[in-house]
């Protein structure tokens, strides 16, 4: 009887230097996620969370150098459009990259093309099966009625969704966040996480990349807390997320408190400036 075949991990990475114009972000690194995880990478400003997205995007690459690789679901090299529709990507440097000119559903549209809009020629590739989904994936992230509107005329929240509604349009397995509440307000916040929390019930793979110790959600079981281009823990998410790690990672010392399966983190002192407050 012959054994199933080994399924190739999401992103797996052997002994990669990884550099940013002149400056060593990774040395040697190793790092695999499998294809159904629920994973957050978590660290400081300058932790190299930005980095590795960059190298997953194929915005970046390693180093050439012998015994080192670099593969998503378990291919070396990948046509970008190809990849577009195993893995959809958000954050908030694509963000940043469309006009404010731009309309919602073009914004959608985009992701068939792996382009920033649907200006000029591109616009005549965009078939109507194509333009019927994206409409239906807006419908679904309640954003139909910004179809027609441009993105000056949304707030962050609303401008976020069409780029997550831009990421599914493909029906991707896997969702890569990067920073998915920078620049929401609280229930902007609160409601893009519900709208995580979801997307993993419906059985999406979600790698959420975060300095944000609370916006991680309950569904997040793996933890990769990274500091200064390493990976200091590694595991799962109770495991990882304690008081010395977190402290290591961020240089601070802190207390953490657990609440309905979310995390969140404040200064030690502020803890012994309440303690002396309730003793006089």
């Amino acid at each position: 009887m012959s054994s199933a075949p080994i399924e190739s991990a999401l992103i797996e990475i052997h002994n990669a230097t990884l550099y940013r114009g002149s400056t060593c972000v990774f040395k040697n690194l190793n790092l695999s996620i499998g294809r159904h995880e629920q994973v957050a990478i978590l660290g400081p400003n300058g932790a190299g969370k930005t980095t590795l997205l960059k190298l997953i995007n194929r915005e970046i690459y390693p180093v050439a150098q012998k015994n080192s690789w670099v593969k998503l679901l378990g291919k070396a090299t990948w046509n970008v459009w190809d990849l577009r529709s195993q893995i959809g990507i958000v954050s908030d440097d694509l963000q940043s990259r469309y006009l404010q000119t731009t309309a919602g559903l073009d914004v959608v549209l985009s992701g068939y093309l792996s382009s920033i809009g649907t200006h000029g020629l591109l616009a005549k590739r965009i078939t109507s099966a194509q333009r019927k989904r994206a409409l239906s994936v807006m419908i679904d992230l309640g954003v139909e009625a910004y179809a027609d509107v441009p993105l000056s005329k949304m707030s962050t929240g609303q401008q976020r969704r069409c780029l997550l509604a831009r990421a599914l349009v493909h029906d991707p397995a896997t969702l890569i966040l990067d920073e998915p509440t920078a620049g929401l307000d609280l229930a902007a916040s609160f409601e893009y996480i519900e709208r995580i929390r979801r997307l993993v019930k419906q059985g999406r793979s979600i790698v959420l990349v975060t300095h944000h110790l609370n916006e991680i959600p309950p569904a997040i079981r793996r933890v990769i807390l990274l500091r200064q281009g390493r990976i200091i823990a590694d595991g799962p998410k109770d495991e990882v997320l304690n008081v010395e790690n977190l402290a290591a990672a961020y240089d601070t010392p802190l207390r953490l408190q657990i609440k309905d399966g979310y995390y969140f983190a404040y200064p030690e002192e502020q803890r012994a400036a309440r303690d002396a407050t309730r003793k006089t």
